[in-house]
């Protein structure tokens, strides 16, 4: 389910498979081509270890995230699709919405960023105690 239309100049939190340099980053989405990453952020959020990828759901954690500016919007699609975002709201594995970002002590930055939120029941999955998933742990979903 996406959270609205996403323009050039954009920002995204990745803090996950699409991390600059994680391990699992699908290979077929050109995200150096289409943006830049600028470098470390924080969200609050409650992160969760969903198996080799990780998900973000409501909570007060301070989570580690990488900024991304999009340049290229006619990627959103190939990331909606490997985020498994859908128009169905029970289906769809992640949202895409907005979210503001945070400087290291939790401090407002005044920047609102997209995010993929994690949308399916959490039960079950382990939290990531220090809210930042390691770049060598993921592997590919798709």
């Amino acid at each position: 389910m996406t959270g609205g239309t996403v323009t050039k100049g954009d920002l995204f939190v990745f803090y996950g498979l699409l991390k600059q340099g994680a391990a699992g980053m699908p290979a077929d989405l050109p995200l150096e081509a289409a943006g830049k990453f600028l470098g470390p952020c924080r969200f609050r959020g409650r992160l969760l270890d969903l198996g080799g990828f990780p998900g973000v759901v409501v909570g007060e954690q301070l989570c580690h995230g990488v900024r991304y500016e999009l340049n290229d919007v006619s990627i959103i699609g190939a990331m909606d699709a490997f985020e498994d975002v859908t128009d169905d709201p029970v289906t769809s594995l992640y949202t895409r919405q907005q979210i503001p970002l945070l400087d290291d002590h939790g401090a407002p930055t005044g920047e609102q960023a997209w995010i993929y939120w994690y949308n399916q029941p959490t039960e079950g999955f382990t939290d990531i105690p220090d809210g930042n998933w390691p770049l060598d742990r993921g592997r590919t979903r798709k």
